[in-house]
């Protein structure tokens, strides 16, 4: 087979005389061992040959072993970045899959061996243990490098991936740590130089001899070649050399394999949806940004693959022909991707020539069908560019009165205020190498240290004040919220990766007067700040930048960090469309988006004004002062009663701590907040509203009994009659709620009239779900018990409900009260009609019930009741069901105690016959209905709803010829039903 092309071709060996002529002229000059070393580095790392020769052949051997022993890389940082990915191992997992991890156990286990240098050529040996019942595997490894950069490998475990396998990393750390321990040859034309005509014919054929079935071939034809005089190969002056390094005009780079990147990119693509697909192409850029970061070549030449594969993504041209948006997690890809082209293009450390060709790259990508758009419009639009001038859930207007800021920086799409910061802090990294190398260290994430870096020509200027002072500049800026729901979403992650950044860096006392005149300059910025005093409709709003401050200028200027995160908790998308203290469309939805189409992340933006509000209650704990100060900007512009209720539970858990003592002016809040939530929710049913009302009595009884009164006294501005009756009476006046207020004798009795009272307020204002709560509330006062018995009677006469009259029945009935329980009984059967097709109307319970109550008070209430059932009741099964009751047993005692009859009512006598009458009346009726649309599959039912009409029948002493004249009435009338008929005589004759 062909030898493998080599980068770099040899002049043909110097003559003897030649060579010992240039070994003369550089020994002659004396040099020490450590400047030849000096050298032979400079020469190694730049291939520039100030010192030597530029032929290599020329070179003496000392400096040729010197130069081949320093081309080889010093570093194990570079190793370790092309043979990682950098994602971090689940948490308690070591993370044995890196190959760095995977190379350096093998290399401390003594798995390296017959290592070899020959030139620039390095080769070795790895023994690798085989699972369990597998023989120890062997791995042949070589490596190519030039000038301290590997730039190619091979291996024999034929692993396709990106980077370097755990194989080349044991063999390079090898080389690093245990130089002096390699075989180190020059390259094979150094050598080959050195011999005679008969050793390089002897060493010709043992090579083709031990190699005879691969090379011979190959072998035959280069004889062949170089005995034609006028072949191509004896034009070429010299000959390659594999192990001789690259000439001095080549490029160098570390190696990268290519075709497997485009492959894997690919892949990754196709595999758009899932969570692990984006995340390792996320790797990928992060290798990207720490090649850039090493300045190595490699990131373009990576960037400029995966862009070809992005653009080559199927996906695109059927987003674009059906008119669809970007997927999420693609969109966010996409601006990762051109974020690094960023990065590369403004590189200081790039080549004119390097630049050209990238930005016409660029161009040509740009012009393509399927390449992707920028969203977003960051401009403001006709209404839009009115402002909103503070309110003061005093001031006039000052400056200009239209936007000056059309663009924002934050949510960018080229994203400038984040790649100054990150750089400018990059330049303040206190960062242990060792720690960067070698992941066995741990998972835990690594703390960043910064220092302060003085910037060069700026006295008493840092870096890292200076990435503090872009980032707050950025934050602080009035800018208009961009249109559509992925440029909205950029907004608010720059924000919060901006934060994340500052949130790592350690305030000093430098730092601290940043801060500062950087909120007082926010504050004072007038149209350009966010923090100004005139906003703009549209304007993004600051409370996530504020609350950064406030937490962070809290300890050393409290007055400043309130003013700027009062100031910031307008939302004036809101301020102008709601006045103070009104709720918006859906109060328990903060996201209005039929009101406001374009603020997509308005529930976001809404929440992160509730977190900033709850920071400053938290801080201002003990402070009556800021309180109430935080309190009014909460009533004046939060309008989402779900937010204001959150801040109240919040207030209230903070002022309620188990081991200390209630703040009582935050609890105070607490409760005002919640009170404005139950007008602003009055009219809203949902199950909040009942989590809501519950905890308002919980919060007013920690306030204390005033509290809890005035909620109960002024109850119909707050709640529903039923939450009312059902909820606050109920809970304010539990066992639990009485321990809790600690009151004596009289203010208990206080508590509970204020309860009564509530309760019969609401049995008037909705007798039909608050008679029976009133009445269970009242049952331990007279007065109040019989107020509440009026108002059921008297709502009965209004139209208050049979189900309503039958439960409260039988709730006196329980009570012992069994003739009260008959009266509401009776006026329930008033209002109640059952036909005679409804057996299973949901009434037929409750009327068996009164029914049996009757029997049970005796004769005469029995008798009474009897005609109310006769004209509420229609249903022949039922009625013959009661008669039936009514009839096994005597009836009971009655109201005056008269004695219970001897033996059971008749049923052909009164009050029973008029029963039975109805009852007969009924089923005669019942079946020349069903009769009239009977269809021949409910013969069946018919014929058994005729037996049990016969047993009514015969109740009656003449019922037996009663029923036989129905039968014949029935036989005459439906003659033309023979099947039917049939089955009629087949039964009863």
């Amino acid at each position: 087979m062909d030898p493998p092309a080599a980068k770099r071709s040899r002049d043909c060996p110097a003559g003897p005389e030649e060579r010992d002529a240039g070994a003369g002229a550089v020994r002659g000059r004396g040099r020490p061992e450590a400047l030849l070393d000096l050298s032979a580095k400079r020469v190694a790392e730049s291939w520039a040959f100030e010192q030597v020769e530029e032929r290599f052949s020329r070179v003496p051997e000392p400096v040729q072993k010197r130069i081949v022993f320093w081309s080889f890389p010093r570093s194990e940082r570079e190793i370790c970045m092309y043979s990682s990915l950098g994602y971090q191992p689940p948490e308690g997992e070591h993370d044995a899959r890196v190959p760095f991890t995977r190379g350096l156990h093998l290399l401390q286990s003594g798995a390296v061996d017959r290592v070899l240098q020959v030139g620039f050529h390095l080769s070795g040996n790895i023994r690798e243990p085989g699972g369990p019942g597998e023989p120890e595997r062997l791995y042949h490894v070589s490596i190519s490098f030039d000038r301290c950069k590997i730039t190619s490998v091979s291996c024999g475990c034929d692993n396709r991936d990106l980077f370097y396998c755990a194989h080349v990393v044991a063999l390079s750390l090898y080389r690093i740590r245990h130089a002096r321990q390699v075989e180190l040859r020059l390259p094979i034309s150094e050598t080959l130089s050195q011999m005679n005509r008969d050793q390089l014919q002897k060493f010709v054929q043992y090579l083709i001899s031990a190699h005879h079935t691969e090379v011979l071939p190959t072998a035959q034809r280069l004889a062949d070649e170089i005995l034609l005089l006028g072949s191509e190969i004896n034009l070429v002056h010299g000959a390659p050399d594999p192990t001789a390094g690259a000439g001095i005009e080549d490029a160098n780079c570390w190696h990268l394999d290519e075709e497997q990147i485009q492959e894997q990119v690919k892949q990754l693509l196709s595999n758009g949806g899932y969570y692990g697909a984006s995340q390792q192409l996320r790797s990928m850029f992060c290798k990207v940004r720490e090649m850039l970061r090493m300045r190595d070549s490699n990131g373009a030449r990576m960037l400029i693959l995966m862009t070809e594969q992005f653009l080559q993504d199927p996906r695109l041209a059927l987003w674009r022909q059906q008119g669809a948006g970007m997927t999420d997690k693609c969109r966010q890809l996409w601006d990762e991707l051109g974020a690094l082209w960023v990065c590369i293009v403004l590189s200081p450390h790039c080549k004119p020539e390097e630049r050209t060709s990238w930005l016409q790259m660029l161009s040509k990508w740009d012009k393509l069908d399927v390449c992707p758009l920028e969203e977003g419009n960051y401009s403001f639009d006709g209404p839009s560019l009115q402002p909103t001038v503070a309110l003061s859930p005093e001031l006039l207007q000052k400056g200009s009165t239209c936007i000056t800021n059309m663009e924002g920086w934050v949510g960018h799409p080229l994203d400038p205020i984040g790649c100054l910061c990150r750089a400018l802090l990059e330049a303040c990294h206190l960062e242990e190498e060792t720690l960067a190398i070698y992941p066995e260290s741990g998972p835990e994430k690594r703390k960043v240290a910064y220092q302060h870096v003085p910037v060069p020509g700026s006295p008493g200027e840092s870096y890292l004040a200076m990435a503090l002072e872009v980032a707050l500049l950025g934050l602080g800026q009035q800018r208009a919220l961009p249109e559509g729901l992925y440029a909205q979403d950029k907004v608010v992650r720059n924000e919060e990766q901006l934060l994340a950044l500052l949130e790592e860096v350690e305030l000093d006392e430098r730092l601290v007067q940043v801060l500062r005149k950087q909120a007082e300059q926010l504050l004072e910025g007038g149209p350009f700040s966010g923090f100004g005093e005139v906003l703009f409709r549209e304007s993004v709003p600051m409370h996530t930048c504020a609350r950064y401050l406030f937490t962070a200028l809290l300890p050393y200027d409290p007055d400043l960090a309130y003013r700027l995160a009062l100031r910031a908790m307008r939302l004036p998308i809101l301020e102008t469309a709601f006045p103070a203290g009104e709720p918006h469309g859906n109060p328990l939805d903060s996201i209005v988006s039929n009101r406001f189409p374009r603020w997509f992340i308005l529930g976001h933006l809404e929440t992160r004004q509730c977190e900033l509000a709850s920071a400053m209650l938290t801080a201002a704990k003990g402070d009556p002062k800021w309180l109430h100060a935080v309190l009014g900007s909460i009533q004046q512009n939060i309008h989402s009663p779900a937010l204001l209720f959150k801040l109240a539970q919040d207030a209230c858990k903070t002022a309620t701590p188990a081991s200390a003592p209630p703040d009582t002016t935050l609890l105070g809040i607490a409760l005002e907040l919640g009170l404005q939530v139950m007008q602003m929710t009055l009219n809203t049913m949902t199950w909040r509203r009942r989590e809501m009302v519950r905890w308002l009595v919980s919060c007013a009884t920690e306030v204390g009994l005033q509290a809890l009164m005035n909620i109960m006294q002024n109850w119909y501005s707050l709640f529903t009659p039923v939450e009312a009756a059902t909820i606050v009476a109920v809970t304010g006046t539990t066992h639990a709620t009485l321990l809790r207020l600690q009151l004596d004798a009289p203010r208990r009795e206080e508590l509970w009239a204020c309860a009564r009272t509530l309760a019969l307020q609401c049995a008037m204002k909705d007798p039909q779900n608050c008679a029976l709560p009133a009445l269970t509330l009242c049952e331990k006062n007279h007065a109040a018990f019989e107020a509440a018995y009026q108002i059921v009677l008297d709502a009965a006469a209004g139209g208050l409900g049979h189900a309503h009259l039958f439960t409260v029945a039988r709730y006196m009935e329980h009570r012992g009260l069994p003739l009260r329980a008959y009266k509401l009984a009776t006026l329930a059967l008033a209002q109640l009609s059952i036909a005679f097709n409804q057996d299973s109307h949901p009434a037929v319970n409750d009327v068996l019930w009164a029914c049996s109550l009757s029997h049970s008070l005796g004769r005469h209430e029995l008798s009474a009741i009897v005609p109310l059932i006769i004209r509420s009741i229609h249903c022949a099964p039922m009625l013959s069901d009661i008669l039936r009751r009514w009839a096994l047993s005597a009836p009971g005692l009655g109201p005056l105690g008269a004695r219970r009859a001897a033996k059971p009512l008749g049923a052909d006598r009164a009050p029973l016959c008029q029963l039975l009458d109805a009852a007969v009346a009924a089923y005669i009726t019942t079946s020349h209905s069903r009769l009239t649309h009977i269809s021949p599959r409910h013969y069946g039912d018919f014929i058994e709803f005729l037996g049990k009409a016969r047993e009514t029948f015969l109740l009656a002493p003449d019922g037996h010829l009663q029923f036989a004249q129905f039968l014949e009435n029935l036989k005459q009338t439906y003659k033309g039903k023979k099947k039917l008929m049939l089955l009629v005589r087949e039964r009863f004759g």
